[in-house]
């Protein structure tokens, strides 16, 4: 059986992919929508986030003989927590991850982290629009809210959960914007007008993450754009081709077999 974390739409296509060759697979996400998602296409999960030991016992108990590790290029933890687990069960662990893209690398600031993200944007001020996501939400509000120089506009998953945050950290309603991606370049740029935004805060997320929508409509307008690197991660092996992967499990599945 090959455990995988999944949850993207770019890990959902691989997993597909791995149940189409005829593996035996468990994909792993943290929510009920991207499990039904993946259920529709025939593919075994569960749901739910795991530390690093009740991952090992996972893979233990469903005697797993590989780990895919193809979360989202920010979930370091997940990413930390697999290679662990793999490690502690004594199987294989191969890193998917989508590509990142470097074109506008001279053209905006990028920094290491979103405590760093928060402080230059509360430096440059004016309007922030956060498109990093309620995770880290608090990061942001804690040096962004109170700032009489800023007002901070966050894009968000229409969820209950992300709304309540949303009041505990104080964010008024009008500067929230509740929506479900991908956004295009077009809806990018609207709403960049409609708020007068003067800063855009994002993650290098990649293409599956319209990490270009985002960032060519902030350029064209002229925006400052705060970029947020990728996390360092040490990954044995990592690849951003999807026929690599299955090239990897097949040898590998053969190999066990003989």
């Amino acid at each position: 059986m090959i455990f995988m974390l999944a949850g993207t739409s770019d890990a959902k296509e691989l997993a597909e992919k791995i149940n189409q060759d005829g593996h035996s697979l468990l994909a792993s996400v943290v929510t009920d929508e991207a499990a039904e998602k993946l259920e529709a296409s025939g593919i075994n999960t569960r749901t739910g986030r795991l530390s690093a030991d009740q991952m090992t016992s996972v893979l233990k108990e469903k005697m797993a003989r590989v780990v895919v590790d193809a979360s989202h290029p920010f979930a370091e933890e997940a990413s930390r927590h697999a290679i662990q687990s793999a490690e502690e069960a004594g199987i294989p662990y191969i890193r998917y991850e989508r590509s990142s893209i470097h074109t506008y690398d001279k053209k905006v600031n990028k920094v290491d982290s979103y405590e760093e993200a928060a402080k230059k944007a509360a430096e440059k001020g004016g309007t922030v629009f956060l498109t990093t996501g309620s995770k880290t939400l608090r990061v942001f509000a804690e040096k962004l809210v109170k700032d009489e120089n800023v007002r901070m506009i966050c894009r968000m998953l229409p969820r209950l959960e992300n709304m309540e945050k949303c009041k505990e950290l104080g964010i008024a309603q009008k500067d929230i914007v509740a929506m479900q991606g991908p956004f295009s370049k077009e809806l990018n740029h609207a709403l960049y007008k409609q708020f007068g935004v003067d800063v855009v805060v994002t993650k290098e997320s990649g293409k599956q993450g319209s990490f270009d929508e985002k960032v060519t409509a902030a350029l064209d307008l002229g925006l400052e754009v705060i970029l947020i690197k990728r996390p360092d991660v040490d990954y044995e092996k990592v690849t951003d081709h999807p026929e690599e992967v299955l090239d990897y499990l097949r040898g590998l599945l053969i190999k066990e077999e003989q």
